[in-house]
């Protein structure tokens, strides 16, 4: 039988090992919280669950890597929540992981949603980076707490119309928008580089972000005979705008731009988006420096095909991750002032803001319906 001296050292042994343990336990469970906030549910929900996939991914990506930070290793969980695409929504839900206590919020997805939002993480100190909001009004308030995953309208706007004068050779051109912050800044961009550029703009005519029957203003526009209709919106609305054109025989090719190029727009097209034309923020996936890995990620892992927001949604993630490595800091303060000065390698490319907050020498593609799907058709932008 052992003494009890021989037991009490086993004793003392077992306990020191056990608390050792505890505190080895304790130091490999830091848990980070990143927001997620876009449109989960409704007519862009595809849209808002791309970009959910995409920061999903980099979170488990930022988790192998097994980052130790002050002893303690980083454990990093993504926390979605649904804006609906609502910017009333949008401001409840980004008080709501605010106060969860989230690091940085990758989103919102629409311009509509991210300005009211904005203000909230401003005044919280907290990142926001955004994989869907083209609107420049969104990085022109003012807040350093603001940073867009891609270029904005007003680069985007010029480089459509560019696209529509020279290449399509259009002379007549009709202007429709939602009304949308979104959509109402990029038309207005559109019509005056197509004015500048020496088109002539034939019609500007207005619907609203609910609208599904565009009878009513292709009436209107109809006499003026236009070669192009662009329509500053998004897939939900452009498709049945597209599918009218079609059956009231209107020769005008549509372009829209931001928010078009998904399968949502596809399916709700019905066959008859062929020829529709769209710019949209990045190269293509494909096209990527990490696009085709990225890519084959993604579909191994969520069986669906990668959405156009997605990968900007994984490189903001990955930003906000390399922000912490740099500074070896989870003060916000401190991530946002070096995602100011950040050059980060992504997916999509590099990752560098200017002073309001947004990329550096953005590229943008223009795609074209053929054949019931998206093709890329030209690169333009990228400080050419």
């Amino acid at each position: 039988m052992p003494t009890k001296r021989a037991f009490l050292v086993f004793l003392s042994a077992a306990l020191a090992a056990i608390a050792f343990a505890s505190a080895e336990s304790k130091a490999a469970d830091k848990e980070i919280l990143v927001g997620l906030a876009g449109p989960l549910t409704g007519p862009s929900a595809r849209s808002g669950k791309g970009i959910e996939n995409g920061a999903q991914l980099a979170i488990d990506k930022a988790n192998a890597e097994k980052i130790q930070l002050d002893g303690d290793t980083l454990v990093f969980k993504l926390i979605a929540d649904d804006d609906q695409s609502d910017p009333r929504t949008a401001v409840a839900v980004a008080q709501r992981l605010v106060d969860q206590g989230v690091i940085g919020v990758i989103g919102h997805w629409n311009t509509g949603a991210s300005i009211p939002a904005s203000k909230v993480y401003n005044e919280a100190g907290i990142p926001e980076l955004a994989p869907g909001t083209s609107g420049h009004a969104f990085t022109q308030q003012g807040y350093d707490t603001s940073f867009r995953l891609f270029g904005h309208d007003d680069e985007g706007g010029q480089l459509i119309a560019g696209y529509v004068i020279d290449t399509l050779k259009a002379k007549r051109i009709a202007v429709i928008d939602d009304r949308t912050a979104f959509g109402q800044g990029l038309a207005e961009q559109v019509e005056k580089s197509v004015m500048d550029r020496g088109g002539d703009v034939v019609a500007r005519e207005f619907v609203d972000d609910k609208t599904v029957d565009f009878s009513a203003v292709l009436t209107t526009i109809r006499p003026q005979d236009p070669d192009v209709i662009f329509f500053g919106g998004v897939d939900a609305q452009g498709a049945p705008l597209a599918r009218r054109i079609k059956q009231l025989g209107l020769k005008a090719t549509l372009v829209g731009a931001g928010g078009f190029v998904t399968q949502t727009f596809i399916d709700l097209a019905q066959g008859e988006g062929e020829g529709v034309i769209a710019l949209e923020p990045g190269l293509d996936v494909e096209s990527m420096p990490g696009g085709k890995a990225f890519k084959q990620e993604y579909e191994e892992r969520f069986k669906i095909p990668v959405e156009v927001h997605s990968p900007f949604a994984y490189d903001g993630v990955g930003a906000l991750v390399q922000a912490i490595k740099n500074t070896g800091s989870l003060d916000p303060q401190k991530l946002v002032a070096e995602l100011h000065r950040i050059s980060y390698q992504g997916v999509t490319g590099v990752l560098s803001y200017d002073s309001e907050g947004n990329i550096k020498n953005p590229v943008f593609t223009i795609y074209q319906v053929a054949d019931g799907a998206w093709k890329p058709i030209a690169t333009v932008g990228g400080g050419k």
